[in-house]
């Protein structure tokens, strides 16, 4: 069982940084990583994903050149530094664990097996 725990939300103003924090308990050294964000009235959506094992990342287009995905394998946790925010980030940020090995599909909501509790991320213009 792996148990997913985010930190780091919180409100601040456009233009500004914030860095999340999702800490793993359990064994996902071949895992996917991954963050989703769900926005009130909207779908969760796919905003980044990483390999535990190697160095690949893939980003939604709205997190392209802002956002960027990394992982300690030491604290067993990764990150999402999110930089030049905008109040359109506004959203509960999630991080998601997949056991599969299908990295074309990262991007896709249903192939993850364990969810965090979720944490606030808001953007004030």
């Amino acid at each position: 069982q792996v148990q997913l725990v985010e930190s780091g939300g919180g409100l601040v103003q456009a233009g500004d940084s914030l860095r999340l924090s999702c800490a793993a308990s359990g064994r996902i050294s071949s895992y996917i990583m991954a963050w989703f964000r769900q926005a009130p009235g909207k779908e969760r959506e796919f905003v980044a994903a990483i390999r535990w094992l190697g160095r690949s990342t893939t980003y939604a287009n709205s997190a392209k050149g802002r956002f960027t995905i990394s992982r300690d394998n030491a604290k067993n946790t990764i990150y999402l530094q999110m930089n030049s925010l905008k109040p359109e980030d506004t959203a509960v940020y999630y991080c998601a664990g997949s056991a599969g090995a299908d990295w074309a599909r990262a991007p896709e909501r249903g192939r993850y097996d364990y969810w965090g509790q979720g944490t606030q991320v808001a953007i004030s213009s």
